[in-house]
């Protein structure tokens, strides 16, 4: 585990950290996107220049779409046992809100940060901050192009993250329609498992947990997935799982009026989440469909399409799960053979 250390040397003031630690660490900014119906988005400023915006040229028939999400930084349990570094939380605060961007079907552009830091944090750990951010926003193909860094009483992560996406294939929660079939890009409970095994005392940095960290320390929005549904016309609903497996099936529920059937049967589950639930001696499925902010994607493909979505997905090395379906009415239920229960596990609440 990394421990959080404090240093003697005195931290750069805000501009000595933009003009000495940020700039360097963006270098030169080149992004230019282009949607498949030829429109284009073209960086033209970005966090170098250090102007009071980024500024990107818009060519073309497209939406923006944006989106914005608060971390709370080193109050995380993870960071505070010493399980995540300052990269890790920089790198989740990426993550976290470009998650957004790829269920709406679209390419990320950029990424808008606020860090705010205690004036004690020495240098290096300002750095590994903002390095954090910049890689996991590359690592989804997006810049982090700006924002905001000042002072405050303990880090305080928020950012903002957009990206444009062909009119037509702008995918949202609400399109879900009865008959057709639930999908998920992959197992779910992995980093929820994480926070209960740590919370337990257990040593999740060993190799049999070390999969369940890595939900945290690298989190991976399903960019490339978003982009195969939206160029699709068989996937209508789209939306991540940062509240859980069940909160995500209850509100595309609930935003499209219909019921969601989960099979049991069908439901990828990680062997890292089963040795978690063996330890914490809990049902499997508490922790699959539980509040863990794994940003996996759970869509909705009309039945004829599955196949050819299956194979779009194969073809580019992402995998992709039928777990239930879509049925007239409202709310959603968990089919065990031939009965059906209650969806178990608790979605987050933000309070």
């Amino acid at each position: 585990m990394t421990a959080h250390t404090l240093t003697t040397d005195p931290p750069l003031d805000e501009p000595a950290k933009i003009a000495e630690i940020i700039v360097p660490a963006m270098g030169k900014e080149v992004s230019n996107t282009a949607l498949g119906n030829g429109a284009t988005a073209e960086l033209l400023l970005g966090a170098a220049a250090q102007d009071d915006c980024a500024a990107f040229r818009l060519n073309g028939d497209q939406v923006l779409v944006a989106g914005t999400d608060y971390v709370r930084g080193p109050k995380f349990s993870l960071y505070e046992k010493g399980f995540l570094t300052n990269y890790d939380i920089g790198w989740y605060l990426a993550g976290a809100n470009i998650s957004d961007v790829a269920a709406m079907g679209a390419i990320p552009l950029g990424l808008l940060s606020v860090v705010r830091y205690p004036k004690h944090l020495p240098d290096s750990d300002f750095a590994e901050l903002i390095e954090g951010i910049r890689d996991g926003a590359r690592a989804a193909g997006a810049l982090n192009v700006g924002g905001d860094i000042g002072s405050a009483e303990r880090i305080i992560l928020s950012a903002s993250a957009f990206g444009v996406v062909e009119p037509a294939n702008m995918l949202t929660r609400s399109g879900a329609r009865p008959g057709q079939a639930v999908c998920t890009t992959g197992p779910t409970g992995l980093a929820g498992s994480a926070m209960k095994l740590a919370n337990d005392g257990e040593d999740i940095v060993r190799d049999g947990y070390s999969t369940l960290l890595a939900k945290w320390q690298r989190v991976t929005p399903r960019v490339d997935h978003g982009r195969v549904f939206a160029c699709d016309p068989g996937v209508t609903a789209c939306i991540d799982t940062s509240d859980g497996l069940k909160g995500a099936i209850e509100t595309l529920a609930h935003a499209s009026g219909v019921s969601v059937v989960v099979d049991e049967a069908l439901l990828p589950v990680h062997d890292s989440v089963r040795l978690a639930a063996a330890h914490l001696s809990c049902d499997v499925l508490d922790l699959v469909f539980g509040d863990s902010v794994d940003f996996e994607l759970v869509a909705t493909v009309d039945p004829d399409a599955v196949d050819a979505l299956s194979a779009k997905c194969a073809q580019s090395g992402l995998d992709l799960h039928v777990i239930g379906w879509i049925a007239p009415g409202s709310g959603s239920v968990l089919r065990q053979g031939a009965d059906t229960r209650d969806i178990p596990g608790a979605s987050w609440r933000h309070t």
